[in-house]
């Protein structure tokens, strides 16, 4: 039906009046087409609940005052990778297997996994939306978004490429060099092609909130910038939908929010252990540790004593409101600061402050945003904070998905932004 209404206006096009200028006639031809909503997933990577009452992003504000907004839950840990392999899959880190921006695998001795690798060895434990989406028949995209350059389930081969795995349709490998008006370009431009070859399923990323955040923290000039511009990205996209005359149910979230730090909040592990006792896998946020062979029951007691501003774990003690600790990539050992310290190898030597994130994921500076808005969402509507578990689960519903029978989500918590429960 799509193709006869679009034949229909062409052939119309072609019986106007040779003055009649040729790009009045193709608008006339886009214009007739009958679209069907597009789902468009945004990231905007460490954007905080309460960035929006700023007043300084009116296109985010307008989407979230006609639509649909509340604060969500990340899972544990708040970092990146985790949870944006989360939103796609509706799986806990523990359970999908991206438990940390850095990873070790003993499959894997020599090659620890960084927020650069694609080898589908580190994500095939968990379906991402959109290999479903193209088993099913439905076109997907994707803008940037972790592991979406990932050929899932395949097999990494020393040169050449993953001739068995499953990608979207159209990816794009990330790099900070691609503007955010380029990215979002990028998105309009897959959205103009024909209706065959045309993505129901897009993703799009941005990272500049995070980054300004990381940078100077959560107030100030520079993360005002990077809101403001991300904004008027958000509303480029708006707008370019409405000339394309294409509907979309835009679902904007981000991964995570984040916590000021300063070197007057530092966790000096020098200061506390023996080095000689472990092997520090990760600092920051958040620690995790191997014991050294043959020093195990020595550094056990050591890290699990009382530490001032931090708390440790074996790593099967993790309070269970977490849900981490479980996998065989997460180490023996992990402490977990209060939210705004930093765990470091050393006190640092000089005064710094910025922002970072992986911390407790109830602080309610580590809260992520949720906005909606189309044609399938209620208008002017809050729903209560969620986990961001759930947001598989609504992405299911809104491209025709059957909704997996492995989940740690549901679609409950989002019925209620939902115009019809059908």
């Amino acid at each position: 039906m799509k193709n006869l209404v679009t034949a229909l206006a062409l052939a119309a096009a072609v019986t106007l009046p040779a003055c009649a200028p040729q790009v009045e006639s193709a608008s006339t031809a886009v214009q007739a087409e009958e679209r069907e909503p597009v789902t468009i997933l945004v990231s905007i990577d460490g954007f905080h609940p309460s960035y929006l009452d700023r007043g300084i992003t009116p296109a985010l504000s307008k989407l979230a005052d006609g639509g649909v907004r509340a604060a969500m839950r990340p899972s544990f840990p708040t970092k990146t990778f985790p949870n944006h392999w989360t939103l796609v899959t509706g799986l806990v880190p523990d359970h999908h297997g991206i438990t940390a921006n850095r990873m070790e695998d003993k499959g894997k001795p020599a090659e620890p996994f960084t927020m650069a690798t694609v080898d589908p060895y580190w994500w095939s434990e968990a379906k991402p939306v959109w290999v479903e989406a193209e088993e099913a028949g439905i076109r997907s995209a994707a803008m940037f978004w972790p592991g979406s350059a990932v050929p899932w389930g395949g097999t990494a081969v020393r040169y050449g490429p993953v001739t068995d795995g499953i990608l979207p349709s159209d990816w794009q490998q990330f790099s900070m060099q691609v503007s955010n008006t380029q990215r979002v370009n990028s998105v309009l431009d897959w959205l103009r092609r024909p209706a065959e070859i045309r993505p129901e399923f897009v993703t799009l990323y941005f990272d500049t909130v995070d980054s300004a955040g990381h940078d100077a923290g959560p107030i100030g000039e520079e993360i005002d910038t990077a809101l403001r511009d991300v904004d008027s990205h958000i509303a480029m996209l708006v707008d370019g939908l409405e000339a394309l005359g294409q509907p979309a149910n835009l679902v904007i979230v981000s991964d995570h929010g984040m916590a000021p730090t300063s070197s007057e909040r530092v966790i000096a592990l020098d200061e506390l252990f023996d080095s000689s006792l472990y092997r520090l896998v990760e600092a920051g946020a958040y620690a995790t540790f191997e014991p050294a062979e043959g020093k195990e029951a020595e550094f056990r007691d050591a890290i699990l004593a009382d530490h001032e501003h931090m708390t440790c774990w074996a790593k099967e003690n993790i309070p269970a409101r977490y849900n981490y600790g479980t996998h065989e990539r997460i180490p023996p050992y992990f402490c977990l600061p209060e939210t705004g310290w930093t765990i470091a190898r050393s006190a640092s030597g000089s005064s710094w402050s910025g922002g970072n994130h992986g911390y407790d994921s109830f602080a309610p500076e580590m809260q992520a945003v949720f906005i909606a808005n189309g044609p399938a969402f209620r208008q002017g509507a809050t729903v209560p904070i969620f986990d961001n578990t759930d947001i598989a689960p609504l992405l299911r519903r809104l491209v025709g998905l059957p909704q997996a029978e492995k989940a740690d989500g549901s679609i409950d918590a989002l019925v209620p932004a939902l115009s019809s429960s059908d």
